[in-house]
């Protein structure tokens, strides 16, 4: 158990870099010299799904590029208006009470041996494509966890369990660590997984509070991060992975196949290649859910395969992540596989 590091971060700094994040997309556009395209790509500032982005993260992004990966991946634009059969506001039945998913308030399980808490409805980047951005956090996280925590402690067969969200990084060290305390109580929970993008978008979170209390924490930690493009990656996250690393984190990285962002083997190369620099293993990539508002993200099997096979020509097993989807009710993630891979004929080597 490791309990100290020096870390970058003082403890409150993120906190006001999120007090200042973009809430507006014009002003977004502004400082990037889009403001002429405005009419073209924003929509208006009551939509549903708010706007929100941390400088630091738009800091990344190309000015006067109105087609910037990261920036079509935060800005709301008029196509999310439109509807289009097949595209759902719960594509997974996360709230389909006939799939049983809810064991207790806030506590979802879907697969055998863990289950997933939901903190927090909030995030430190709302993501255009997100699949529970419809999702009815009032009636699903209670003001206390203590059923979920209590249903968890009965149930031996529950080896993991998947703090998620909303992003789980937003609790501060009071709640976060309270909630950290009752499951390491759990002694058949052996790993704590965090489903988080904040590490990425928001770095500053990574603090001296933070790493202090993950090193205290007796069970193996994982951090999935999320990460689309390597354009995503630079000396900020690279200091806050390393620090999650330092105190025993393990580090992976899921990402979604994105039209129009991240939809060649190029792209998901140099993604790999970048996050493994900065000490993190691809671990899936994620074929877009069918959510509503999200269709122009949209990518088909018959479009990502080939960009799958080309990507395993480029890269080494290792940094290879899974394709797979996610269907209600199945009872894992289900592989999306390439035609096999073609021998190369021993006599020609």
């Amino acid at each position: 158990m490791i309990t100290s590091i020096d870390t970058p971060w003082e403890p409150d700094l993120w906190q006001r870099a999120l007090a200042d994040a973009y809430r507006e997309p014009q002003m977004l556009l502004d400082d990037l010299g889009l403001s002429a395209q405005s009419d073209l790509l924003g929509i208006d500032k009551y939509a549903t799904f708010k706007t929100l982005v941390p400088k630091g993260f738009a800091a990344r992004m190309q000015a006067g590029k109105a087609d910037d990966p990261l920036l079509r991946q935060v800005l709301p634009i008029a196509e999310e208006k439109v509807i289009k059969d097949g595209f759902i506001a719960d594509p997974l039945g996360e709230t389909d009470t006939q799939l049983a998913l809810q064991r207790a308030p806030g506590l979802l399980q879907k697969y055998a041996g863990r289950a997933l808490l939901l903190t927090t409805p909030a995030c430190a980047i709302n993501c255009r494509y997100c699949f529970r951005r419809h999702f009815p956090y009032a009636g699903h996280r209670p003001k206390d966890q203590s059923l979920a925590l209590t249903t968890l402690a009965k149930d031996e067969s529950i080896h993991e369990i998947i703090l998620s969200g909303g992003d789980p990084l937003l609790l501060d060290e009071r709640q976060l660590g309270k909630l950290l305390e009752q499951i390491s109580a759990i002694k058949h929970i052996k790993r704590i997984r965090f489903h988080s993008r904040i590490p990425i978008v928001l770095p500053e979170r990574v603090s001296t509070d933070l790493i202090s209390l993950l090193g205290q924490v007796d069970q193996q930690i994982v951090m999935v991060v999320h990460c689309n493009h390597a354009q995503e990656l630079d000396a900020t996250t690279a200091r806050a992975l390393l620090a999650l690393r330092q105190v025993g984190v393990s580090t992976l990285n899921q990402t979604v196949l994105l039209k129009g962002i991240n939809d060649s083997a190029q792209t998901l190369g140099d993604l790999s290649e970048r996050l493994f620099e900065q000490g993190v293993l691809p671990y899936y990539l994620h074929m877009p859910d069918k959510v509503a508002g999200t269709h122009h993200f949209y990518i088909d099997d018959a479009t990502a395969l080939p960009i799958y096979r080309d990507l395993q020509k480029r890269l080494s097993g290792y940094l290879v992540p899974r394709l797979v989807r996610e269907r209600p009710g199945g009872y894992a993630k289900e592989l999306v596989t390439a035609e096999p891979i073609t021998l190369i004929n021993s006599s020609s080597l």
